[in-house]
């Protein structure tokens, strides 16, 4: 196969092409295309890594976000990564597609979701991950797993009815992208980079990449 019979990355919107991309991630992942590492760092630098799941993406993510655009992610607050943020509000994400030899790297700020936002994501996830969160001190030292386990079932109890409400300390994120950059394999490690850089008014700027 020539270089010019593969499809390069273009210039254009980049939420455009992380759309097209992530449609295609869902048909030949075989689990969780929306996994993304999360790369957060203390008001010192101290980085930190882990995998979350995307819960909405796009350049206008609808009236709970008041069209505003972005990345969508949800966390305990009281969590590691939670204070982190709440410190130093500059993250940095990263999708690998195996399947499709793709990587996409996005920096930027967060902004606290809306409680409406959260209590509608919180209200659309299973009822056993609800009780697990509501039950959760994340990151904080656990005796033994049994003790988790019996605050569930504790929870459960209190709510047979499943509508467990979101604690106050359970909400979300949205990453404001001031960088995008696609990273497509080629044969031979002679491989294709794109970066966007938001240029402040609305728009973008590109340029390819030496990889």
């Amino acid at each position: 196969m020539t270089e010019q019979s593969q499809d390069a990355i273009p210039h254009g919107d980049p939420y455009a092409i992380f759309d097209d991309w992530f449609a295609q991630a869902q048909q030949s992942e075989p689990n969780d295309p929306n996994a993304m590492a999360l790369a957060t760092a203390t008001p010192d630098g101290a980085p930190s890594l882990r995998m979350v799941l995307l819960k909405g993406h796009g350049a206008d993510l609808g009236p709970a976000f008041d069209g505003a655009g972005g990345f969508v992610f949800y966390t305990n607050f009281h969590s590691r990564k939670g204070g982190e943020l709440a410190a130093n509000p500059q993250v940095a994400l990263l999708f690998h597609w195996k399947s499709l030899r793709r990587q996409i790297r996005i920096e930027g700020p967060v902004v606290e979701v809306s409680a409406a936002a959260a209590d509608a994501y919180f209200a659309s996830r299973h009822p056993e991950s609800r009780l697990g969160s509501a039950a959760s001190d994340q990151s904080r030292p656990l005796p033994s797993r049994q003790v988790y386990l019996d605050r569930v079932a504790a929870i459960r109890a209190d709510h047979p009815d499943g509508n467990v409400p979101r604690p106050a300390h359970w909400s979300g994120y949205r990453v404001v992208p001031r960088a995008i950059e696609f990273w497509q394999d080629r044969d031979y490690r002679l491989h294709e980079r794109r970066r966007f850089v938001a240029d402040g008014n609305g728009g973008w700027t590109s340029t390819l990449l030496y990889p």
